[in-house]
């Protein structure tokens, strides 16, 4: 239980940093100025040589590493609730990172989120024992 709270940490976290670094990549390139091919293709040419970028996608990466580990884990009704705190270090980010101006109403519910997970985390102590399954009873019966 504490590893998969330690990845899941370590996976917000870059997950976190991943959307920081986009979205400062994507103020440097700019808006479309029209919608039309070129003016897309010219988009994603910034964009793939963006430093700002690629260190986003490759936060972004190493996140969906650690939630393909966490939910070959733990039950996806337990991990996956668990990722919106990824929202909440989001914001925290974009407040002292970013320097923008998050509402009362925001962490209000940033606030709920955080109630939230602990909800899910609660749950997991009243979880019952998984039962062995056939494979394993099989390999224990032919001993």
């Amino acid at each position: 239980m504490i590893r998969l709270i330690i990845v899941l940490i370590t996976g917000l976290l870059f997950e976190a940093i991943g959307v920081v670094c986009l979205s400062r990549g994507l103020r440097e390139i700019g808006e479309m100025d029209r919608i039309s091919v070129s003016e897309f293709v010219r988009l994603i040419r910034a964009a793939v040589t963006n430093h700002q970028i690629l260190l986003g996608i490759t936060f972004e990466a190493i996140f969906f590493g650690c939630l393909l580990y966490l939910m070959s884990r733990g039950d996806v009704s337990f991990v996956w609730p668990l990722t919106s705190i990824g929202f909440v270090l989001t914001t925290f980010a974009a407040r002292w990172i970013l320097h923008e101006e998050v509402s009362f109403l925001r962490w209000i519910g940033v606030s709920l989120i955080v109630l939230g997970a602990g909800i899910i985390t609660y749950t997991e102590k009243f979880k019952s024992p998984k039962a062995p399954s056939k494979e394993l009873e099989a390999q224990i019966d032919s001993r």
